[in-house]
């Protein structure tokens, strides 16, 4: 008899974090100043034939709205329920069962879930051991996963290391599957090159600058041929009426509330660096919407739970290759970064 489940999908666990409702939520870098005003609006003033009806097939209105904000055609973008969907679309659209997946650790944690779902192998590589580029292709992998900014390590690769990369990508044959869910709150991004390259694609989500995580709406930008495979492992109503619909105001973003958030982060972000660094620790320098605290020898999981204990959570990181024991704090407004120092204070004293 055939096993139940797959022998590879054996060691998968059900996603499990700790989401129980807090006063001050720092755990899952959403947007911590809300959701997009005119997305909003557009939810609470919803018809009836909004929820009753199938939404667009593949979210064409969205797409074209992507195409012109970003600049591209619109053959080169498709959508997903987050940015994940869309993750796991191109592992079943362009690996073959047994093949490898290849990816920079730390990094998202659902890579390697993604990979045995859908048949193949995770390849692991360190951080610290990919500053030669060709090291990451060690295992001859059909893909290539890569985080810019990293999470949770807030890391942004050079663009020549990327660049160089993609070079070795296509001497070689793999697909490179770039994550930008962060690149909103960094200097550069890769969106352009995709449309020029049958070997990478590069991943975007409504749910950190936009504040629609709720929503789940993500997009991806590639080159025609690629995006074309894309949909049809996509498949059709990826997308909720409502988020497609909250995506395309808040993207438009004509009253400038994004660029606003964004500059928030950053001043923020930079902020909570120096508050760390004056009081003796090491934050790693971020591009994204969070901060990662090595612990020095303590406990993330106790650290984490203690700061629960004062109504603040953060994501723990537990044995960071290289690191040790971290805690990932999001970025919020000042007096949610400021109530977080005040109990980080008391829990390490």
């Amino acid at each position: 008899m055939t096993p139940f489940p797959r022998v590879a999908y054996r060691p998968l666990t059900r996603y499990a974090p700790d989401r129980r409702a807090i006063r001050i939520d720092l755990s899952d870098n959403t947007n911590r100043w809300g959701t997009h005003p005119a997305a909003m609006e557009l939810v609470q003033t919803a018809s009836a034939e909004d929820l009753s009806r199938y939404p667009s097939v593949y979210a064409d209105l969205l797409r074209s709205t992507i195409a012109e904000t970003l600049g591209v055609p619109i053959e080169c973008v498709t959508t997903g329920c987050g940015s994940d969907d869309l993750l796991d679309s191109a592992f079943r659209a362009a690996g073959e069962p047994g093949e490898r997946v290849a990816f920079l650790v730390p990094t998202f944690s659902m890579v390697e879930t993604f990979a045995r779902m859908n048949g193949m192998e995770p390849r692991p590589v360190l951080l610290s051991a990919a500053s030669d580029p060709v090291a990451v292709f060690a295992d001859a992998p059909a893909l290539l996963y890569l985080c810019s900014p990293n999470n949770p390590t807030g890391e942004v690769f050079p663009r020549p290391w990327i660049e160089e990369v993609l070079r070795v990508a296509e001497s070689r044959g793999t697909i490179v599957l770039l994550d930008e869910a962060y690149a909103e709150f960094a200097d550069d991004d890769f969106l352009q090159d995709a449309v020029r390259s049958t070997r990478l694609m590069v991943l975007r989500t409504m749910s950190k600058a936009y504040g629609l995580a709720g929503l789940r709406v993500g997009f991806a930008v590639g080159a025609r041929e690629v995006i074309r495979e894309i949909e049809k492992s996509r498949g059709p109503y990826k997308i909720s009426r409502l988020g497609e619909l909250a995506a395309v105001v808040a993207l438009r973003d004509t009253e400038g509330w994004v660029s606003g958030v964004i500059r928030e982060v950053r001043r923020e972000r930079a902020q909570l660096q120096e508050d760390l660094e004056a009081r003796g620790w090491n934050p790693l320098p971020s591009g994204g919407n969070f901060i990662l605290i090595p612990l020095g020898g303590r406990s993330c999981t106790e650290t984490t739970a203690a700061l629960r204990e004062k109504g603040v959570a953060v994501r723990p990181f537990p044995g960071v290759p290289g690191i040790g024991d971290a805690i990932r704090v999001s970025i919020g407004p000042r007096d949610e970064l400021d109530q977080f120092l005040v109990a980080f204070d008391e829990v390490v004293a």
